[in-house]
């Protein structure tokens, strides 16, 4: 077999945004041959992912993924972005970094012959961030650190502040690929980055609203009512912000606590303590993770409602999104205990998502699943579930549900 004759085809281009889907096909091969395909990529921090499958070509010698199912190998059926959702870190417990979004994301891309597990043919997928005429702007304005992101074309454009996890630094490839849909978008930075503290001690609310002003002053955002993305820790942020804070009109927390977890929050004067973890709630997985899902108790018990955040004072609208197999802590018992708090309150300004057999973190779509990794609260590797598959479906629909949940209530509604 000519194997020049063989062509591994990106479409509909080898350039494409992060969060977009490709169609991979392989023409050219002998008719019902196996072929394996391969996809790797190095992320930001040196870490390798990988993933593969093995086809069957058809009568005409090709392989469409999106029509053939894949029969064995990091998944199977037909999954047309099995080969970006599935890989995984070959170092264990490595969550995908990505902390330059001006370069793209490569994801290599190889066919094999399942016979001789030569290399048949290659092609390279650029997954970007940024779109073109999308302006990048570091902030240090006063207090506040972060990124702005700010759309081409003819604003303004609603406001929303990004909020990552708690690992402290920044994180941008949400806050952009967000930006992308035609909002300004500040990813903001919390601690452990640039001159932030490293080792806080507490967070004050102050300094959140800080930002929230600053972005609502910017000539290119569309006001009065202001967005948050959330997720994890940071969740918890969003409901203060969203409890305390005006002009806050609509507020996703993804997996989030409704009581304040790690650290106090303080606003005026006003002192939020963490919820005390039950010691003897934290677990060891077989293979030696720490799984923390049960180390919080409720924060509705009395004794906790220092913790509670008071979100039916807030006048924005929720979405919350809970991953059912979340080990990082009970984020359906969460939710579940804010929408009743928002109904006790004659409050029905609120939507609850919830995802079987999703994890922890659910991030923009065809990002690799991470089921563990280190965790700077707890201080050691834990797990945080979910099903790859599964997990990967979650973040498809919560992307398509989030852009239009504020769309909704920032562009066509204001607080």
């Amino acid at each position: 077999m000519a194997y020049s004759q063989i062509r591994l085809k990106i479409l509909p281009s080898v350039r494409c945004l992060f969060d977009k889907l490709v169609h991979v096909k392989v023409e050219g091969l002998a008719p019902h041959k196996p072929v394996e395909l391969r996809s790797k990529l190095v992320d930001d921090r040196g870490m390798t992912f990988k993933a593969s499958a093995l086809y069957k070509a058809d009568e005409t010698g090709q392989v469409d993924v999106c029509r053939a199912p894949s029969l064995g190998g990091s998944y199977t059926g037909v999954e047309p972005m099995g080969l970006f959702w599935s890989m995984a870190s070959e170092t264990p417990h490595s969550k995908y970094v990505k902390k330059n979004v001006l370069s793209p994301t490569v994801v290599e891309l190889e066919a094999l012959s399942g016979d001789t597990g030569e290399i048949l043919a290659s092609e390279t997928n650029e997954r970007g961030y940024m779109t073109e005429g999308m302006r990048r702007i570091p902030v240090q304005e006063g207090k506040i650190r972060g990124v702005l992101f700010i759309p081409p074309g003819k604003g303004p454009f609603p406001g929303i502040v990004d909020l990552y996890t708690f690992g402290g630094a920044l994180s941008e490839p949400k806050a952009c690929l967000l930006a992308n849909k035609g909002f300004v978008v500040l990813a903001l930075a919390y601690f452990g980055y640039k001159d932030l503290p490293k080792k806080p001690k507490k967070f004050d609310l102050e300094y959140f609203e800080e930002a929230v002003t600053y972005l609502r002053g910017q000539p290119e955002v569309k006001g009065p009512g202001i967005g948050i993305m959330s997720i994890s820790h940071s969740g918890g942020i969003a409901l203060a912000m969203s409890s305390f804070l005006p002009g806050i009109a609509a507020t996703v927390c993804v997996n989030a606590c409704i009581g304040n977890t790690v650290l106090p929050v303080h606003y005026k004067d006003i002192v939020m303590p963490p919820l005390p973890p039950i010691i003897q709630n934290v677990k060891f997985t077989d293979s030696g993770l720490v799984d923390i899902r049960d180390a919080l108790p409720d924060p509705c018990w009395e004794k906790h409602r220092e913790s509670l955040f008071p979100i039916e004072r807030a006048s924005c609208h929720f979405l919350f999104a809970v991953s059912e197999d979340d080990h990082n802590w009970n984020s359906a018992v969460f939710a579940k205990r804010a929408a009743e708090r928002l109904r006790d309150h004659g409050k029905d300004t609120f939507k609850v998502l919830t995802y079987p057999k999703a994890g922890h973190f659910l991030e923009v779509p065809h990002m690799p699943y991470c089921p563990s990794a280190f965790h700077a609260a707890v201080g050691h590797n834990v797990v945080f579930g979910g099903e790859p598959k599964a997990h990967s479906d979650a973040q498809l629909d919560l992307w398509g549900r989030v852009q239009e949940f504020f769309k909704s209530h920032l562009i066509n509604k204001s607080p």
